[in-house]
Protein backbone atom coordinates (compact mmCIF):
# COMPACT_ATOMS: atom_id res chain seq x y z
CA UNK A 1 0.00 0.00 0.00
CA UNK A 2 1.05 3.24 -0.90
CA UNK A 3 2.23 5.44 1.80
CA UNK A 4 1.32 8.85 2.69
CA UNK A 5 4.86 10.83 1.90
CA UNK A 6 5.04 8.59 -1.16
CA UNK A 7 1.51 9.46 -2.39
CA UNK A 8 2.61 13.27 -1.51
CA UNK A 9 5.10 13.10 -4.51
CA UNK A 10 2.27 13.32 -7.09
CA UNK A 11 1.39 16.63 -5.62
CA UNK A 12 4.62 18.46 -6.35
CA UNK A 13 4.24 21.38 -8.80
CA UNK A 14 5.83 20.53 -12.16
CA UNK A 15 8.28 23.72 -13.11
CA UNK A 16 11.48 24.82 -14.35
CA UNK A 17 13.37 21.94 -12.18
CA UNK A 18 12.47 19.43 -14.19
CA UNK A 19 14.33 18.78 -17.73
CA UNK A 20 12.52 17.68 -20.93
CA UNK A 21 8.72 18.14 -19.75
CA UNK A 22 6.02 20.05 -21.21
CA UNK A 23 6.09 24.28 -20.99
CA UNK A 24 2.76 23.92 -20.37
CA UNK A 25 2.12 22.02 -17.63
CA UNK A 26 3.87 24.51 -15.05
CA UNK A 27 1.69 24.49 -12.20
CA UNK A 28 -0.02 21.46 -12.77
CA UNK A 29 0.92 18.84 -9.85
CA UNK A 30 2.85 15.89 -11.12
CA UNK A 31 -0.35 13.50 -10.27
CA UNK A 32 -2.42 15.72 -13.04
CA UNK A 33 0.14 16.10 -15.17
CA UNK A 34 0.13 11.92 -15.25
CA UNK A 35 -3.55 11.66 -15.07
CA UNK A 36 -3.53 13.34 -18.73
CA UNK A 37 -1.37 10.31 -20.06
CA UNK A 38 0.35 12.63 -22.61
CA UNK A 39 2.37 11.32 -25.75
CA UNK A 40 6.29 11.57 -25.11
CA UNK A 41 6.51 12.53 -29.00
CA UNK A 42 3.65 14.96 -29.19
CA UNK A 43 2.19 16.37 -25.92
CA UNK A 44 4.55 19.02 -25.27
CA UNK A 45 7.58 17.09 -23.99
CA UNK A 46 11.37 19.15 -25.48
CA UNK A 47 14.43 17.35 -26.07
CA UNK A 48 16.59 16.31 -24.49
CA UNK A 49 14.19 13.85 -22.61
CA UNK A 50 14.74 10.81 -20.59
CA UNK A 51 12.16 7.44 -20.49
CA UNK A 52 11.86 4.81 -18.55
CA UNK A 53 10.05 2.05 -20.09
CA UNK A 54 6.82 0.75 -18.29
CA UNK A 55 6.70 -2.59 -19.34
CA UNK A 56 10.78 -3.26 -19.26
CA UNK A 57 10.28 -1.64 -15.44
CA UNK A 58 7.61 -4.49 -14.55
CA UNK A 59 9.93 -7.01 -16.14
CA UNK A 60 12.88 -6.13 -14.53
CA UNK A 61 11.01 -6.29 -11.05
CA UNK A 62 9.76 -9.31 -11.59
CA UNK A 63 12.23 -11.35 -13.22
CA UNK A 64 14.72 -10.54 -9.79
CA UNK A 65 11.55 -11.50 -7.50
CA UNK A 66 11.61 -15.18 -9.15
CA UNK A 67 15.12 -15.46 -9.28
CA UNK A 68 15.52 -14.59 -5.46
CA UNK A 69 12.75 -16.91 -4.58
CA UNK A 70 13.92 -19.67 -6.54
CA UNK A 71 17.69 -19.83 -4.95
CA UNK A 72 16.36 -18.80 -1.84
CA UNK A 73 17.45 -15.39 -1.57
CA UNK A 74 16.60 -12.42 0.99
CA UNK A 75 17.12 -9.21 -1.50
CA UNK A 76 18.17 -5.92 -0.50
CA UNK A 77 18.59 -3.50 -3.86
CA UNK A 78 20.92 -1.06 -3.63
CA UNK A 79 19.53 2.26 -3.86
CA UNK A 80 22.02 3.91 -4.71
CA UNK A 81 21.51 3.18 -8.24
CA UNK A 82 18.27 5.21 -8.52
CA UNK A 83 17.34 7.02 -5.46
CA UNK A 84 13.60 7.03 -6.44
CA UNK A 85 11.13 5.86 -3.53
CA UNK A 86 8.63 4.77 -6.22
CA UNK A 87 10.81 2.10 -7.25
CA UNK A 88 11.61 1.03 -3.63
CA UNK A 89 8.23 0.08 -3.02
CA UNK A 90 7.43 -1.37 -5.88
CA UNK A 91 11.25 -3.44 -5.04
CA UNK A 92 9.71 -4.23 -1.57
CA UNK A 93 6.35 -5.13 -2.69
CA UNK A 94 8.03 -7.57 -5.15
CA UNK A 95 9.49 -9.17 -1.68
CA UNK A 96 12.39 -7.50 -1.15
CA UNK A 97 13.61 -7.64 2.55
CA UNK A 98 14.82 -4.04 2.98
CA UNK A 99 16.83 -2.04 0.48
CA UNK A 100 20.46 -1.48 0.39
CA UNK A 101 22.21 2.54 1.13
CA UNK A 102 26.03 3.01 0.83
CA UNK A 103 25.72 6.53 3.13
CA UNK A 104 23.51 8.55 5.51
CA UNK A 105 22.38 10.70 3.27
CA UNK A 106 20.68 7.99 1.36
CA UNK A 107 19.57 6.24 4.60
CA UNK A 108 17.52 9.09 5.34
CA UNK A 109 15.86 9.70 1.87
CA UNK A 110 14.95 5.94 2.60
CA UNK A 111 13.37 7.13 5.87
CA UNK A 112 11.49 9.88 5.03
CA UNK A 113 9.73 7.20 2.88
CA UNK A 114 8.66 4.58 4.72
CA UNK A 115 11.69 1.97 4.06
CA UNK A 116 11.67 0.10 7.51
CA UNK A 117 14.82 -2.15 6.65
CA UNK A 118 17.82 -0.74 5.61
CA UNK A 119 21.50 -2.52 5.07
CA UNK A 120 24.63 0.10 5.04
CA UNK A 121 26.93 -1.03 2.91
CA UNK A 122 29.92 1.10 4.33
CA UNK A 123 31.43 1.49 7.87
CA UNK A 124 30.27 4.54 9.41
CA UNK A 125 32.17 6.88 11.45
CA UNK A 126 30.53 10.21 11.39
CA UNK A 127 29.07 11.15 14.46
CA UNK A 128 26.46 12.69 13.73
CA UNK A 129 24.57 10.15 11.19
CA UNK A 130 25.22 8.10 14.24
CA UNK A 131 23.01 9.80 16.38
CA UNK A 132 21.15 10.30 14.06
CA UNK A 133 20.61 6.61 13.43
CA UNK A 134 20.44 5.97 17.05
CA UNK A 135 17.61 8.57 17.23
CA UNK A 136 15.16 7.00 14.21
CA UNK A 137 16.41 3.34 16.09
CA UNK A 138 14.63 4.73 19.19
CA UNK A 139 11.61 6.37 17.67
CA UNK A 140 10.63 3.66 15.36
CA UNK A 141 10.35 0.34 17.22
CA UNK A 142 9.54 -1.34 13.92
CA UNK A 143 13.17 0.19 12.01
CA UNK A 144 16.01 -2.13 11.51
CA UNK A 145 19.69 -0.99 10.45
CA UNK A 146 22.43 -3.04 9.56
CA UNK A 147 25.92 -1.78 8.91
CA UNK A 148 28.97 -2.73 8.20
CA UNK A 149 32.00 -2.84 9.98
CA UNK A 150 35.88 -3.18 8.63
CA UNK A 151 38.36 -1.94 11.05
CA UNK A 152 38.83 -1.97 15.13
CA UNK A 153 39.23 2.12 14.70
CA UNK A 154 36.06 2.33 12.96
CA UNK A 155 34.70 -0.25 15.68
CA UNK A 156 35.74 2.18 18.40
CA UNK A 157 34.65 5.48 16.85
CA UNK A 158 31.13 4.11 16.51
CA UNK A 159 31.13 3.10 20.15
CA UNK A 160 32.10 6.29 21.48
CA UNK A 161 29.79 8.39 19.14
CA UNK A 162 26.80 6.32 20.25
CA UNK A 163 27.82 6.02 24.31
CA UNK A 164 27.65 9.75 23.99
CA UNK A 165 24.41 9.46 22.31
CA UNK A 166 22.58 8.02 26.07
CA UNK A 167 21.85 4.83 27.66
CA UNK A 168 19.77 1.88 27.60
CA UNK A 169 19.00 2.01 23.21
CA UNK A 170 19.20 -0.54 21.26
CA UNK A 171 22.27 -1.89 19.69
CA UNK A 172 23.51 -1.23 16.45
CA UNK A 173 23.48 -4.28 14.15
CA UNK A 174 26.69 -4.70 12.03
CA UNK A 175 28.58 -7.08 9.67
CA UNK A 176 31.88 -7.76 9.62
CA UNK A 177 33.28 -7.02 6.00
CA UNK A 178 35.95 -8.64 4.13
CA UNK A 179 37.50 -7.44 1.68
CA UNK A 180 37.40 -9.33 -2.30
CA UNK A 181 41.56 -8.82 -1.88
CA UNK A 182 44.08 -6.61 -1.82
CA UNK A 183 42.51 -4.08 -4.53
CA UNK A 184 39.11 -3.89 -3.30
CA UNK A 185 38.48 -0.63 -1.57
CA UNK A 186 37.21 -1.15 1.61
CA UNK A 187 37.00 -4.20 4.37
CA UNK A 188 39.11 -6.67 6.29
CA UNK A 189 41.71 -7.85 4.67
CA UNK A 190 41.86 -11.25 6.80
CA UNK A 191 40.25 -13.54 8.53
CA UNK A 192 42.18 -12.83 11.58
CA UNK A 193 41.42 -8.94 10.65
CA UNK A 194 38.13 -9.86 10.79
CA UNK A 195 38.22 -11.76 14.39
CA UNK A 196 39.71 -8.99 15.78
CA UNK A 197 36.93 -6.99 14.23
CA UNK A 198 34.53 -9.28 15.84
CA UNK A 199 35.91 -9.04 19.48
CA UNK A 200 36.09 -5.42 19.41
CA UNK A 201 32.19 -5.68 18.52
CA UNK A 202 32.07 -7.76 21.45
CA UNK A 203 33.30 -5.78 23.80
CA UNK A 204 30.83 -3.11 22.90
CA UNK A 205 27.36 -2.15 24.63
CA UNK A 206 26.14 -0.27 21.39
CA UNK A 207 26.97 -2.44 18.61
CA UNK A 208 26.09 -6.38 18.11
CA UNK A 209 27.39 -8.53 15.34
CA UNK A 210 24.80 -10.65 13.32
CA UNK A 211 26.69 -11.32 10.03
CA UNK A 212 29.28 -11.37 7.49
CA UNK A 213 29.32 -9.49 4.34
CA UNK A 214 32.16 -8.22 1.26
CA UNK A 215 31.42 -7.19 -2.48
CA UNK A 216 32.58 -9.78 -4.99
CA UNK A 217 33.17 -7.51 -7.82
CA UNK A 218 36.07 -6.19 -6.48
CA UNK A 219 38.16 -9.93 -7.31
CA UNK A 220 40.81 -8.96 -9.43
CA UNK A 221 40.72 -10.06 -12.79
CA UNK A 222 37.41 -11.16 -11.94
CA UNK A 223 36.24 -15.02 -13.52
CA UNK A 224 33.98 -17.26 -11.64
CA UNK A 225 36.42 -19.18 -10.24
CA UNK A 226 38.06 -16.50 -8.61
CA UNK A 227 34.71 -15.34 -7.37
CA UNK A 228 34.05 -18.62 -6.17
CA UNK A 229 36.91 -18.69 -4.10
CA UNK A 230 36.32 -15.80 -2.16
CA UNK A 231 32.94 -16.40 -1.37
CA UNK A 232 33.99 -19.28 -0.10
CA UNK A 233 36.37 -17.20 2.05
CA UNK A 234 33.21 -15.56 3.43
CA UNK A 235 31.17 -18.29 4.30
CA UNK A 236 34.08 -19.83 5.91
CA UNK A 237 34.74 -16.81 7.65
CA UNK A 238 30.65 -16.24 9.04
CA UNK A 239 30.99 -20.40 10.16
CA UNK A 240 34.06 -19.45 12.07
CA UNK A 241 33.13 -16.23 13.70
CA UNK A 242 29.73 -18.29 14.68
CA UNK A 243 32.23 -21.02 16.32
CA UNK A 244 33.94 -18.81 18.32
CA UNK A 245 30.68 -17.11 19.69
CA UNK A 246 30.93 -13.75 18.46
CA UNK A 247 27.09 -13.74 17.03
CA UNK A 248 25.69 -13.29 20.78
CA UNK A 249 22.08 -12.84 20.49
CA UNK A 250 21.33 -12.40 16.94
CA UNK A 251 18.05 -14.24 15.96
CA UNK A 252 19.80 -14.84 12.26
CA UNK A 253 23.05 -14.84 10.99
CA UNK A 254 23.39 -12.63 7.55
CA UNK A 255 25.92 -13.65 5.04
CA UNK A 256 25.79 -10.71 2.30
CA UNK A 257 27.42 -9.88 -1.05
CA UNK A 258 26.25 -9.66 -4.83
CA UNK A 259 26.72 -6.63 -7.11
CA UNK A 260 24.72 -6.97 -10.71
CA UNK A 261 27.54 -8.92 -12.45
CA UNK A 262 28.32 -12.50 -10.46
CA UNK A 263 24.92 -12.78 -8.11
CA UNK A 264 24.61 -16.11 -10.20
CA UNK A 265 27.93 -17.22 -8.36
CA UNK A 266 26.76 -16.04 -5.36
CA UNK A 267 23.60 -17.93 -5.46
CA UNK A 268 25.50 -21.08 -6.30
CA UNK A 269 27.69 -20.44 -3.19
CA UNK A 270 25.60 -19.58 -0.47
CA UNK A 271 23.30 -22.50 -1.34
CA UNK A 272 26.14 -24.66 0.47
CA UNK A 273 26.48 -22.68 3.69
CA UNK A 274 26.59 -24.78 6.29
CA UNK A 275 24.64 -25.27 9.25
CA UNK A 276 25.32 -22.78 11.63
CA UNK A 277 23.70 -22.17 15.27
CA UNK A 278 20.85 -20.34 13.73
CA UNK A 279 18.98 -19.51 10.61
CA UNK A 280 20.67 -18.12 8.36
CA UNK A 281 19.89 -14.71 6.25
CA UNK A 282 21.48 -15.12 2.48
CA UNK A 283 21.05 -11.23 1.38
CA UNK A 284 21.69 -10.06 -2.62
CA UNK A 285 22.23 -6.42 -2.85
CA UNK A 286 22.00 -6.18 -6.83
CA UNK A 287 20.63 -2.96 -7.54
CA UNK A 288 21.32 -2.26 -11.34
CA UNK A 289 18.94 -4.65 -12.36
CA UNK A 290 15.57 -2.53 -12.22
CA UNK A 291 16.67 -0.47 -15.23
CA UNK A 292 19.51 -2.75 -16.43
CA UNK A 293 21.30 -0.69 -19.56
CA UNK A 294 22.21 -0.95 -23.26
CA UNK A 295 26.20 -0.96 -22.68
CA UNK A 296 27.89 -2.73 -19.45
CA UNK A 297 25.28 -4.67 -17.34
CA UNK A 298 24.31 -5.79 -21.31
CA UNK A 299 27.59 -7.32 -21.48
CA UNK A 300 27.76 -8.60 -17.91
CA UNK A 301 24.66 -9.38 -16.29
CA UNK A 302 24.56 -13.23 -15.38
CA UNK A 303 22.22 -13.73 -17.17
CA UNK A 304 24.13 -14.15 -19.84
CA UNK A 305 25.66 -17.25 -18.30
CA UNK A 306 22.38 -18.67 -17.26
CA UNK A 307 19.97 -17.48 -19.97
CA UNK A 308 17.78 -20.21 -19.09
CA UNK A 309 17.10 -18.12 -15.76
CA UNK A 310 15.85 -15.31 -18.10
CA UNK A 311 17.14 -12.19 -19.33
CA UNK A 312 16.72 -8.12 -18.41
CA UNK A 313 15.51 -5.55 -20.55
CA UNK A 314 17.14 -2.10 -20.88
CA UNK A 315 14.35 0.47 -19.83
CA UNK A 316 16.44 3.78 -20.34
CA UNK A 317 15.87 5.03 -23.70
CA UNK A 318 17.57 9.18 -24.23
CA UNK A 319 15.67 11.33 -26.85
CA UNK A 320 17.50 14.26 -28.40
CA UNK A 321 17.17 16.07 -31.35
CA UNK A 322 19.09 16.33 -34.28
CA UNK A 323 20.10 20.26 -34.15
CA UNK A 324 23.26 20.21 -36.92
CA UNK A 325 23.93 18.44 -39.77
CA UNK A 326 27.03 20.58 -40.85
CA UNK A 327 28.19 17.44 -43.03
CA UNK A 328 27.19 13.98 -44.64
CA UNK A 329 28.93 12.45 -42.31
CA UNK A 330 28.49 14.48 -39.29
CA UNK A 331 25.48 15.27 -37.15
CA UNK A 332 24.86 16.60 -33.79
CA UNK A 333 21.99 16.45 -30.98
CA UNK A 334 20.84 18.18 -28.14
CA UNK A 335 22.34 15.90 -25.63
CA UNK A 336 25.06 15.76 -23.81
CA UNK A 337 27.02 14.77 -20.88
CA UNK A 338 24.38 16.87 -18.53
CA UNK A 339 22.07 14.22 -19.49
CA UNK A 340 23.62 10.80 -20.60
CA UNK A 341 25.54 8.30 -18.56
CA UNK A 342 29.50 8.18 -20.25
CA UNK A 343 31.34 7.04 -17.18
CA UNK A 344 31.72 3.13 -18.67
CA UNK A 345 30.45 3.82 -22.40
CA UNK A 346 29.08 6.21 -24.66
CA UNK A 347 25.47 5.93 -25.22
CA UNK A 348 24.37 3.40 -28.13
CA UNK A 349 22.43 5.11 -30.99
CA UNK A 350 18.79 2.73 -31.18
CA UNK A 351 16.10 4.67 -33.43
CA UNK A 352 15.62 7.55 -35.58
CA UNK A 353 12.00 8.88 -35.21
CA UNK A 354 11.58 11.13 -38.23
CA UNK A 355 10.41 14.60 -37.80
CA UNK A 356 8.22 14.55 -41.02
CA UNK A 357 6.64 11.39 -40.70
CA UNK A 358 6.95 10.52 -36.95
CA UNK A 359 7.86 6.81 -37.93
CA UNK A 360 10.34 5.40 -36.37
CA UNK A 361 13.35 3.53 -38.07
CA UNK A 362 16.61 1.68 -36.37
CA UNK A 363 19.21 3.88 -36.32
CA UNK A 364 21.35 1.43 -38.62
CA UNK A 365 24.44 3.19 -39.74
CA UNK A 366 24.50 5.78 -36.79
CA UNK A 367 27.29 5.89 -34.07
CA UNK A 368 27.80 8.07 -31.17
CA UNK A 369 31.56 9.29 -31.11
CA UNK A 370 31.97 11.73 -28.37
CA UNK A 371 29.76 13.71 -26.50
CA UNK A 372 30.14 17.51 -25.34
CA UNK A 373 28.73 19.28 -22.34
CA UNK A 374 24.88 19.93 -24.45
CA UNK A 375 25.43 17.97 -27.51
CA UNK A 376 26.21 14.31 -28.83
CA UNK A 377 28.41 13.78 -31.92
CA UNK A 378 27.24 11.30 -34.27
CA UNK A 379 28.70 9.80 -36.89
CA UNK A 380 27.02 8.77 -40.22
CA UNK A 381 27.97 6.13 -42.52
CA UNK A 382 27.75 6.68 -46.55
CA UNK A 383 24.02 6.22 -47.95
CA UNK A 384 22.64 4.13 -44.77
CA UNK A 385 21.42 7.11 -42.77
CA UNK A 386 22.09 9.88 -45.35
CA UNK A 387 18.94 11.30 -44.72
CA UNK A 388 19.02 11.79 -41.08
CA UNK A 389 17.65 15.31 -40.78
CA UNK A 390 17.89 18.63 -38.31
CA UNK A 391 14.90 17.68 -36.31
CA UNK A 392 14.83 14.34 -36.35
CA UNK A 393 14.54 12.72 -32.56
CA UNK A 394 17.60 10.14 -32.09
CA UNK A 395 16.71 7.08 -29.27
CA UNK A 396 19.88 6.23 -27.46
CA UNK A 397 20.84 3.26 -24.90
CA UNK A 398 22.64 4.14 -22.25
CA UNK A 399 25.13 2.61 -20.05
CA UNK A 400 25.48 2.18 -16.11
CA UNK A 401 22.15 2.85 -14.39
CA UNK A 402 23.88 4.68 -11.10
CA UNK A 403 24.58 7.72 -13.12
CA UNK A 404 21.84 7.67 -15.67
CA UNK A 405 19.41 8.43 -12.79
CA UNK A 406 21.67 10.66 -10.82
CA UNK A 407 21.45 13.22 -13.77
CA UNK A 408 17.85 12.95 -14.57
CA UNK A 409 14.91 14.53 -11.09
CA UNK A 410 11.54 13.97 -12.60
CA UNK A 411 11.84 10.61 -14.95
CA UNK A 412 8.39 9.54 -17.70
CA UNK A 413 7.74 6.30 -17.30
CA UNK A 414 6.65 5.17 -20.24
CA UNK A 415 4.47 2.63 -22.44
CA UNK A 416 5.44 1.36 -25.35
CA UNK A 417 3.17 3.31 -27.73
CA UNK A 418 4.66 6.81 -26.27
CA UNK A 419 2.06 7.27 -23.75
CA UNK A 420 3.29 8.39 -20.12
CA UNK A 421 1.63 6.98 -17.59
CA UNK A 422 3.79 8.62 -14.62
CA UNK A 423 6.81 10.26 -13.36
CA UNK A 424 9.84 8.35 -11.14
CA UNK A 425 11.10 11.30 -8.86
CA UNK A 426 14.93 10.41 -7.51
CA UNK A 427 16.78 12.00 -4.88
CA UNK A 428 20.41 12.56 -5.41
Amino acid sequence: MTSRPLARLADERVDHRFKGLPPDAEGLTVGELAAQRRNLFDGGFTTPVLALSAESLEHNLALLETYAERHCLAFAPHGKTSMAPQLFERQLERGAWGITAAVPHQARVYRAYGVQRIFLANELVDEVALRWFAAELDRDPDFELVCYVDSVRGVELMDQALSAAGDGRRPLDVVVELAAGDGARTGARTEADCTAIAEAVTATRTLRLVGVAGYEGEVLDATPERVRDWLGRLVSLAALLDKDGHFGDAEQIIVSAGGSAWFDTVAEVFEQLPELSRPVLKLLRSGAYVSHDSGHYQRLTPFNRVPAEGSLEPAFRLWSQVVSRPTERQAFTNAGKRDAAYDLDLPDAQVVRDARTGETRPADGITVTGLSDQHTWLRTEEGSAADLEVGDWVGMGLSHPCTSFDKWQLIPLVEADGTVVDYVRTFF
